[in-house]
């Protein structure tokens, strides 16, 4: 049975949700599920912007039929390539043959490589600002390379002032209902995941993000339509200026996070000092991670939420601790900038993660790693609680 949602008078979402999905790409975890979500223009001509993966086609398919009422499916615009979003292109053009596929040039070739459909006579390329009509919508599209594919597209409706944004301005979280972002507390109950979504699949694109704001900042948009996570119709600039933090590496406040790994619960005891004599002096909302436990995600996340960050760890073989390094190679591959790191270092007879943690912090630019350090043999002695003064006073001063 379908179900859909109408966005406009003549366009409706005709996506899905999987809250069964454990890991999203197989990496990220996503305990509210994930929306795959599609477009459906009911005009002169229907055109629908993308498809959805796999897993929920039963219903998508259930919804476009129910939408078009025995009408064809006209036009087709792949926005992004990207098999959650695009597996099903093979199932719709066997259903309505007829169609035409709108794309990038780039997009044609994946086409190419994922399936083994004819696309000589089917296949419309576009090139930036280019347009197509409808009827009464006018859709004119605008190249996205690298936000987060090379072959991306965003599609404007001059009609109605909508963007379809494809993974931009999207988040983790199915769709509860409740299709708008307006409807729901998003701030307090999404913004996390939105920001962790943002940062693990965008955050290492950030100038690529800022060229498609400055596309975007021409145009009149009332509306955005992601390909996950809610629509927006209200308070649009709020999360625009989301990703004018994000995609300049611009701390959204100044804050403290303390990430550490433990084996034995000595760095981790340091690390909780350091918290406690942080809250003492005033900092507030500081947030402490043990690395073992909490997904790398949540930790690049929260690393491109705040303005400074406490890395504690124990040597490990010589190196390291594995879940620390993991996590920094994270980072660093996600082109962080702007942020200011302090070290901790456990060794009970060679110190040397201190060392080899700001050897990797060196790739991050325009980052600020503190001379003042922590550096403890097994646990942490009385005589150095004048070190972890110091460090505090060192982020304090920093801040």
């Amino acid at each position: 049975m379908y179900c859909v949602k109408k966005v406009t008078e003549d366009i409706y979402w005709v996506g899905g949700s999987d809250r069964r999905l454990a890991l999203f790409e197989n990496v990220f975890p996503v305990p509210y599920g994930i929306s795959y979500n599609a477009y459906l223009v009911l005009d002169e001509k229907t055109v629908l912007f993308d498809t959805v993966d796999k897993s929920v086609q039963e219903i998508f398919f259930e919804n476009i039929s129910h939408v078009l009422a025995g009408r064809p499916l006209d036009y087709l615009v792949v926005d992004h390539m990207e098999p959650d979003h695009a597996a099903t292109i093979q199932q719709t053009v066997l259903r309505y043959p007829n169609l035409k596929i709108v794309c990038s040039a780039k997009a044609l070739s994946m086409l190419k490589n994922y399936f083994d459909i004819d696309l000589d006579d089917r296949v419309i390329v576009v090139k930036e600002r280019e347009s197509l009509t409808s009827g009464k919508h006018t859709f004119t599209f605008f190249m996205a390379p690298m936000v987060h594919w090379p072959e991306v597209m965003v599609s404007y409706d001059a009609t109605d002032h909508i963007l379809f944004s494809a993974d931009a301005f999207g988040t983790f979280g199915a769709i509860n209902g409740n299709v708008f972002a307006d409807e729901i507390d998003f701030e307090n109950d999404h913004l996390s995941d939105a920001r962790r979504y943002y940062t693990n699949i965008v955050g290492k694109y950030g100038p690529q993000v800022q060229a498609l704001l400055k596309k975007a900042s021409e145009l009149e948009i009332q509306m955005i339509c992601p390909l996950h996570g809610p629509i927006w119709r209200r308070n649009l600039n709020w999360f625009i200026e989301k990703y004018q933090q994000w995609s300049t590496y611009t701390p959204e406040e100044k804050a403290v996070i303390i990430v550490y790994a433990s084996v034995y619960g000595h760095t981790e005891n340091v690390a909780n000092i350091i918290a406690s004599r942080l809250a003492d002096k005033g900092v507030r909302n500081i947030k402490v991670y043990d690395v073992s436990v909490t997904h790398v995600s949540e930790i690049v996340s929260e690393s491109f939420r705040v303005s400074h960050i406490v890395l504690c760890s124990t040597t490990y073989n010589a190196g390291i601790f594995i879940n620390m390094e993991n996590a920094l190679h994270d980072i660093v591959a996600h082109n962080l900038q702007n942020r200011t790191f302090a070290i901790v270092e456990n060794g009970s007879w060679a110190s040397t993660a201190g060392k080899q943690m700001r050897e990797l912090l060196a790739g991050l630019k325009n980052t600020t790693v503190l001379e003042q350090t922590v550096s403890i043999k097994s646990a942490l002695k009385d005589d150095q609680r004048e070190d972890v003064e110091k460090l505090v006073d060192s982020i304090l001063e920093s801040m």
